[in-house]
């Protein structure tokens, strides 16, 4: 089994190489099973106000941030660079490696508060407040690698 989780392919320019690394440590039938923020936020500003960026790969986005996703008040300053990836990007580079799309599944909700502007719905679950239920936040997919000839 190979996991990946959220946050992380938002870091990698080259999903392709992703899928392959991921493709090479699993023996046929081994399962991948992934859930990650969904593209559809990261198009929105950090007040989930306007539309900012693309939902597609346009290529990366560089930024400078005050704070943490994990302490929003910290004192630190840094410079980062990622990238948008919509789901067809995604699931075409699993697709293409090797791997069967089993289940895909998308939620209205975010199991950490680490966005602006969120008010928790129920135990460990947060929405943007002024979006209510009408945006994906997480998708999870469950693969499965094909048995090779």
């Amino acid at each position: 089994m190979v996991y990946t989780s959220y946050g992380t392919i938002g870091w990698l320019p080259d999903l392709d190489k992703w899928a392959k690394i991921i493709s090479k440590f699993l023996k046929p039938q081994g399962k991948f099973v992934f859930v990650e923020f969904h593209p559809v936020v990261w198009m929105f500003d950090d007040n989930f106000e306007k539309i900012e960026y693309n939902y597609f790969n346009s290529g990366a986005i560089i930024e400078t941030e005050t704070g943490t996703y994990a302490d929003k008040t910290a004192d630190i300053t840094q410079d980062f660079v990622q990238w948008n990836h919509g789901l067809a990007e995604v699931l075409n580079s699993i697709i293409k490696n090797g791997l069967e799309i089993n289940t895909l599944e998308e939620f209205d909700y975010s199991p950490y508060n680490c966005f602006n502007n969120t008010i928790e719905i129920a135990p460990k679950k947060y929405r943007i407040k002024h979006l209510e239920n009408k945006i994906p936040m997480l998708y999870s997919m469950v693969s499965t690698k094909k048995n090779t000839p």
